[in-house]
């Protein structure tokens, strides 16, 4: 999670934080249900390969893993320390899940290498430059007719709902939350070359609006 190329942002903007970032998401953000509602809007079917980007603490992983075990989960990550307790969690687990590190702007997969892109609180943490080639990436990534489905922060529902958002912004920086608190990130998807883009939900939080959205590369 990343504002440019040359700095790494964690989780929690502070690495002291990372240890408290699942207790924090399951208390704030009622991490289980909008994450659950996200793997059921991707539809995972039994031989995709899945490519949770920004994969964090491995949660998303593991729930996509638990619910379609005929599928190759792969985790992403920037941040070594957050691997490290992904791939503790996965090893308790028993579930097979691949943890590899890299950035999310410069995937290290070949063309056409997934079924599926999940994303999970990733998009808020880069700058404007790190968002559009990380959509550049994944639909390099994506198999034609592959899909991606992304939770993150999007445009506040009501004036309590902004108010809320100023938190996050306060740790996360207001430039690189720009773009969702305008509703932007369908857009930039489109601009990015897929088709379909679209929020297909929302959750209100003590931290602001929630927002699913999916899109499709063309096939």
């Amino acid at each position: 999670m990343t504002k440019n190329r040359d700095e790494y942002i964690p989780a929690l903007k502070y690495r002291l934080l990372t240890s408290l970032y699942d207790p924090l998401l399951c208390w704030v953000l009622r991490e289980s249900k909008f994450k659950r509602c996200l793997v059921e809007q991707a539809g995972i079917e039994s031989g995709h390969r899945v490519l949770d980007l920004g994969c964090g603490t491995g949660t998303l992983a593991l729930m996509i893993k638990r619910t379609q075990q005929e599928a190759e989960v792969v985790g992403l990550d920037g941040d070594p320390k957050v691997l490290e307790i992904a791939k503790a969690k996965v090893a308790r687990s028993g579930q097979e899940i691949t943890m590899d590190y890299g950035m999310a702007y410069e995937l290290p997969y070949p063309d056409d290498s997934f079924d599926r892109v999940l994303s999970s609180l990733l998009f808020h943490h880069l700058s404007r430059e790190n968002k559009v080639n990380t959509l550049t990436e994944v639909f390099r990534v994506l198999r034609p007719g592959g899909q991606l489905h992304v939770a993150d922060w999007g445009a506040p529902s009501n004036i309590s709902m902004r108010i809320a958002f100023l938190s996050v912004q306060m740790l996360d920086g207001f430039k690189t939350t720009a773009d969702n608190v305008k509703g932007l990130l369908p857009e930039m998807f489109s601009s990015a070359g897929f088709e379909e883009a679209q929020e297909s939900a929302q959750y209100m939080t003590i931290s602001g609006t929630l927002s699913l959205y999916r899109a499709r590369k063309p096939r």
